[in-house]
């Protein structure tokens, strides 16, 4: 079960909880200060169990990201289309540039 110390990117989870494939937000430090996993590193079984072994009882990890959702990618690509138009906003008259500002949002809307 998670702590209450989550800030949207990391939160601190009970070693009992973690589960190996987290990733670490933070070192994982012993009680000299001395590294024992550094920050980005993947948690396995093993790591886990000699963690135990030494006394940890919590670690930071990162928070996956949530999928984007339709309507999320939908305004994305609104607001992509957007800022290319108010950069060519000078130039969209000259044909060259109004065909790159035509491909250029047609790549946006693609991604």
């Amino acid at each position: 079960m998670s702590s209450a110390s989550t800030n949207g990117v990391s939160t601190v989870v009970d070693l009992d909880d973690a589960s190996a494939g987290m990733v670490l937000a933070e070192a994982l430090l012993d009680a000299h200060g001395a590294v024992l996993l550094p920050p980005g590193a993947v948690l396995s079984d093993s790591s886990l169990n000699s963690l135990r072994r030494r006394g940890v009882a919590s670690c930071s990890v990162l928070v996956p990201p949530a999928p984007e959702t339709a309507e999320q990618a939908a305004a994305r690509r609104q607001q992509a289309l957007q800022r290319l138009q108010h950069l060519f906003r000078h130039s969209a008259q000259a044909e060259a540039t109004g065909e790159l500002l035509r491909l250029l949002a047609d790549y946006r809307s693609r991604s």
